[in-house]
């Protein structure tokens, strides 16, 4: 038995007289993996091997877009399961909640194929109670799809929050920053598909962009940062030979303007103390003598070299270490891309908004200081110490800011000179970019200088 692959399909496994496509047994088992606390990404890139590259994109686009819409979601099934969602198993819910998400939002699927596929997991997974549930619930949903609304709620932040399927707890702090309409801005574009932005490297921009559409792949210009180049297409990155050949990697304008911001003077030894994926590290190292990427798991110092290989990137040196006790000597200058809560990266990695708790910002927000701290004692006399986050979060960025320079007198800020980066990303001397502001990722960094 087989079936389209724009279906995610084509693949079939017979269990027990049913079939279920790849595709969705992958999208099940990342489900599993998310709630036993794995990362998305790391948990696809470990499981995607086993699906070609169309069923890899089918996948991704529905586990990813489920997470988008997840408060949706639940709250159209709550209505229509007796006893509300709460009493079912958190596998079952989430089997529900991508069988919805193929029903109502991935106009790829046949509303026939949503519900047969979704009851054979259930009842492969679950047994035959679950899959007539499961039935019953989405072949309701069916019916009902026309006439479809949310719950009435009078509360304007848990409308809000229902809306845009994001944690009220989380609007509400953003909400009480910088207001109800540019809070909606931030969770629209936080429910949207990030692009594809390139850096071009062994090569100028202009050789990139003709090698790329001589393949066939559209291109555009990338917002904020002129010389990379932004897809208009979806496309495997692997299997185009300008990738093979080392002539780009992948990087968000927010994570360029990082480096952009730091201003490292050409022919400095830089230390990047959190290093992995890799991205800022290339960067640097395009004026750098030599940058040390330091990352303290294996595992992405691995991948980290793979990537510097692909690239013949030679002065970038990976190291194991940990950033809290940098076993380098006094180097010129230091990128501490400091671990955080993420919130600028939501449409990136729409997992992180659910795993999320209140009390993550004082954690990151201790360990952030230590590393601030240990980064800056490896800065020579005169060097620069830049301190990086991908959170939109005060406790993570000026405040670790304003308490580092209370407690430090030897060290002032120092933005770039004029024209290094666009005037709209700089506050205060500080890099700050929003998403719903820039239409790129979320970031925020400081450049101090040591004085004393």
């Amino acid at each position: 038995m087989s079936g389209s692959r724009a279906q995610g399909t084509h693949v079939l496994h017979e269990v027990g007289g049913g079939a279920v496509t790849e595709s969705r047994r992958v999208a099940a088992e990342l489900c599993a993996d998310l709630r036993q606390g794995e990362l998305l990404d790391p948990a696809f890139e470990r499981r995607a091997p086993r699906l070609d590259a169309r069923d890899r994109r089918w996948t991704q686009e529905l586990v990813y877009g489920m997470l988008r819409r997840r408060s949706i979601i639940d709250a159209h099934l709550d209505a229509r399961v007796r006893g509300g969602l709460a009493r079912l198993d958190p596998d079952l819910i989430d089997l529900l909640r991508l069988g919805v998400d193929q029903l109502l939002y991935m106009g790829s699927v046949p509303a026939y194929a949503a519900i047969a596929q979704t009851v054979e997991l259930a009842k492969q997974r679950h047994g035959l109670g679950a899959s007539k549930l499961a039935n019953a619930v989405l072949r309701r949903l069916e019916r009902e799809r026309d006439s479809l609304a949310l719950p009435h709620v009078l509360e304007p932040i848990d409308a809000l929050a229902l809306r845009h399927s994001h944690p009220r707890w989380l609007v509400a702090r953003w909400v009480a920053r910088w207001g109800a309409r540019d809070t909606e801005r931030l969770l629209e574009c936080n429910n949207s598909e990030p692009a594809t932005v390139l850096r071009p490297f062994n090569i100028v921009h202009e050789q990139l962009e003709a090698t790329l559409e001589s393949a066939g792949v559209r291109v555009e210009d990338a917002p904020l940062v002129s010389d990379s180049i932004q897809l208009a297409s979806n496309v495997s990155l692997i299997e185009l030979g300008a990738f093979r050949k080392g002539l780009f990697f992948v990087q968000d304008p927010a994570s360029t303007l990082v480096v952009r911001y730091a201003d490292v003077p050409p022919g400095s030894l830089v230390a990047d103390l959190c290093a992995s994926p890799g991205g800022k590290a290339l960067e640097l190292s395009r004026d750098a003598r030599q940058v040390l990427a330091v990352d303290r798991y294996e595992a992405r110092i691995q991948r980290l070299v793979t990537k510097m290989q692909r690239l013949e990137a030679r002065s970038v040196i990976p190291i194991i270490g940990d950033a809290r006790h940098p076993a380098i000597g006094p180097v010129d200058a230091v990128l501490i891309d400091a671990p955080c809560t993420g919130t600028g990266t939501f449409r990136r990695h729409p997992d992180a908004r659910w795993r999320l708790k209140v009390s993550d910002l004082a954690v990151m927000a201790a360990t952030q200081r230590s590393m601030l701290v240990a980064a800056a004692s490896v800065v020579r006399a005169g060097g620069l110490l830049i301190y990086s986050t991908c959170s939109l979060e005060p406790e993570e960025n000026d405040a670790q800011i304003e308490r580092f320079l209370g407690e430090n007198p030897d060290w002032r800020l120092e933005p770039p000179a004029d024209g290094v980066v666009p005037p709209s990303v700089l506050d205060a001397g500080r890099l700050r970019v929003l998403p719903h502001e820039h239409g790129v990722d979320g970031a925020f960094a400081a450049r101090l200088r040591r004085v004393g």
